[in-house]
């Protein structure tokens, strides 16, 4: 602990430290990773699109595409193979029967359903009002739409349901899409295609003639309601040709959503050439509104937060120095008669190790949040470099669960050293180990189960089924137990922590303080918060309302910067307790950084009154609530391990360095 007070940074860490700033900050416009596997097609070689659940930033609740009247393709719905991620985040994606030709224009008739009924037409009224979305994808790229609002262009993923006019009790539904797939000659080339769930590739000087073809490199649609002929349409089979259809902008040439009418669906598709290369398709879904004043936002934060933590870590470090020398340059019988008459944390020398209240609930605690914090800064550090892809849908969320699960070694190990250092002993470790390995984990499962039966309810794709419960118990006991109790296990047989002092048999009286040192805790928070307000509003944003978050960059520097100032804020607030002869500082150290999780809760519910105000019912409210108690929890342990574990090392440094007799 020695290195962690010492106030001589090298020109060189500088250095480095500048560099490695630069590089994740400066907005490159250079070859990323993110896509699978490229594909080239050949002139008129058929494409299929697939269509994922309908979504609304209005209820959050994904329903199935095919749990409205469309049209099903031939030979029936078929779902594509999902990972853990897509399945946990609602998505359930199916084949469609919307076909295209690779350069070839074409006007095409789908269906006619038959009379709707009482059911569906109130279906589609709901799904309307309530701004549902249809996501479809193209060769693993998302429909995108462009709207323009008061003279402002914006760009969307999905297209709505249907539509109610201004001043009209009516809704119409979508039932015409005219498709714009935007695609790029490509003659072959030794280059690296890219990573995704297929892997990483390289075409050789062999393999060009065969990859030659088109990519697609973008997929629009501009959509629009079409009152069509029934009788004519039901002449048409499947994929017939159509003559082109104008968007009309009078409603009684819409489709509207009425009891016994039959409603035809076509589509139209242009091919346009562009030069946007394979490697930045997504460069159009990755521009995040506000890129400006969100960049300037963030490094304004970083410079006042470090410059804030700094000032207060080198007057810290000034006290402590001067209270150390001038305590180690005093003779035996002087410090004796200091320790008589002075006050401060060198009095509590023979308490300061005492046993804390719930000990082993202090090491639970511990112990999940090492698990936590480690399987956020691996996933963000390869989220960073590129290997979290939007395009591999899911694999973001199960790359956490994977990490999570593997940590449990490194929760185990620190829950049980710190449970053998506090009681001495190795007895009831196995306790200990277990006990780690369900705390986070139950109350998560408790809460996703609530939500899981009031998704149920509601009939929603977002709930999560029993075959994937079962899939989830099996990870958690067959991998994550018994890697926590391995852990312990090392924890064991790992040497023990020894105190620098002995500690006395009769505690020793703390002294009344002239405000409640709690409150002093709970405040301490809002240093951390502040380092993690205006990132916390991009990804809230991102979750909630359909936006794509790829600035990990950024959100790396943000982690780093956090866990310096976690534990600045611990210490600082440690050090300050024991000065007024508090030796009580082990739940106090925890919280002092752990609090930053209320703020975020409470920030949380800000967002949902303020930003949220589209979300309507309490179902979504209280989804909302559930998923933001299970991220104000997790970074509850993850934080508050940091605060404690570096106050730990720095009480055990501060009075190590005390001549006691």
């Amino acid at each position: 602990m020695a290195s962690f007070f010492s106030s001589k940074v090298s020109s060189s860490s500088l250095y480095w430290a500048f560099i490695c700033s630069v590089l994740f900050l400066y907005p490159c416009n250079g070859f990323y990773l993110p896509g699978s596997y490229m594909r080239t097609y050949k002139p008129r070689e058929e494409i299929f699109a697939k269509v994922n659940s309908l979504t609304s930033i209005e209820t959050e609740l994904p329903f199935s595409y095919y749990s409205l009247p469309y049209c099903p393709p031939l030979g029936g719905v078929k779902k594509s193979a999902e990972n853990l991620g897509e399945l946990l985040m609602g998505d359930q994606i199916d084949n469609s029967p919307y076909r295209f030709q690779m350069n070839v224009n074409d006007s095409v008739y789908l269906c006619t359903t038959s009379p709707l009924s009482e059911h569906e037409v109130k279906l589609l009224k709901q799904r309307t009002r309530d701004l549902y979305q249809v996501n479809m994808i193209l060769d693993n790229l998302p429909v995108m739409r462009f709207a323009n609002q008061n003279g402002l262009n914006f760009q969307w993923t999905g297209f709505p349901v249907g539509y109610t006019p201004p001043q009209s009790a009516e809704d119409y539904i979508i039932n015409h899409l005219k498709f714009r797939v935007l695609v790029h000659e490509y003659e072959g080339g030794g280059e690296i295609l890219g990573t995704g769930e297929e892997g990483m590739a390289v075409i050789s000087e062999a393999e060009k003639k065969k990859s030659s073809g088109f990519q697609i490199v973008g997929f629009q649609v501009f959509p629009c309601s079409v009152k069509h002929d029934p009788e004519a349409m039901t002449k048409l089979h499947m994929y017939d040709h159509t003559t082109h259809i104008n968007c009309p902008s009078e409603l009684d040439k819409s489709q509207i959503i009425r009891e016994r009418e039959r409603v035809s669906f076509t589509y139209e598709v242009e091919f346009v050439k562009s030069d946007i290369r394979w490697p930045s398709r997504w460069d159009a879904y990755l521009k995040m509104e506000g890129a400006r004043v969100h960049w300037f936002s963030i490094l304004n934060s970083l410079m006042v937060i470090t410059f804030l933590a700094g000032i207060v870590f080198v007057i810290f470090l000034r006290t402590v120095r001067r209270d150390l020398t001038r305590y180690e340059e005093l003779d035996k019988e002087t410090q004796a008669q200091m320790n008589e008459e002075l006050s401060g944390w060198k009095l509590v020398v023979g308490d300061v190790f005492r046993e804390p209240d719930c000990s082993k609930l202090l090491c639970i605690m511990i112990g999940d949040g090492v698990q936590i914090a480690g399987m956020a800064v691996v996933t963000i550090v390869f989220a960073a470099l590129g290997f979290m892809s939007p395009a591999s849908r899911g694999m973001l969320l199960t790359g956490m669960i994977v990490l999570y699960l593997f940590l449990g070694t490194a929760a185990g190990y620190v829950g049980v050293r710190l449970w053998r250092t506090i009681k001495g002993s190795s007895e009831g470790w196995r306790s200990i180990s277990w006990l780690i390995a369900c705390f986070f984990p139950g109350i998560t499962f408790f809460i996703l189960t609530v939500l899981n039966f009031i998704l149920w309810g509601s009939s929603s794709t977002g709930a999560i089924p029993i075959s994937l419960y079962f899939i989830l118990f099996s990870l958690w006991f067959c991998i994550s137990v018994p890697l926590t109790l391995f852990g312990g296990l090392l924890g064991t047989r790992a040497e023990a922590i020894q105190y620098p002092v002995r500690t006395n048999q009769i505690p020793r009286e703390i002294p009344k303080g002239k405000y409640p040192s709690w409150l002093l805790v709970l405040g301490a928070g809002t240093l951390p918060f502040g380092t993690l307000f205006i990132e916390l509003f991009f990804i809230l944003s991102s979750i909630w309302l359909g936006r794509f978050y790829y600035v990990f960059g950024f959100l790396l520097v943000v982690l780093l910067l956090l866990v310096i100032v976690c534990a600045e804020v611990s210490v600082v607030l440690t050090y300050m307790h024991l000065c007024v002869e508090d030796w009580r500082w082990w739940w106090k150290a925890f919280f002092a950084s752990g609090s930053v999780a209320l703020y975020v809760f409470l920030y949380s519910i800000n967002y949902l009154v303020f930003d949220l105000q589209s979300l309507s019912g309490p179902v979504s409210a209280t989804l909302y609530l559930g998923y933001s108690l299970i991220m104000a929890v997790a970074i509850m342990l993850s934080t508050g391990t940091i605060g404690f574990l570096v106050s730990f090392y720095f009480v055990h440094y501060l009075f190590s360095s005390v001549k006691i007799d």
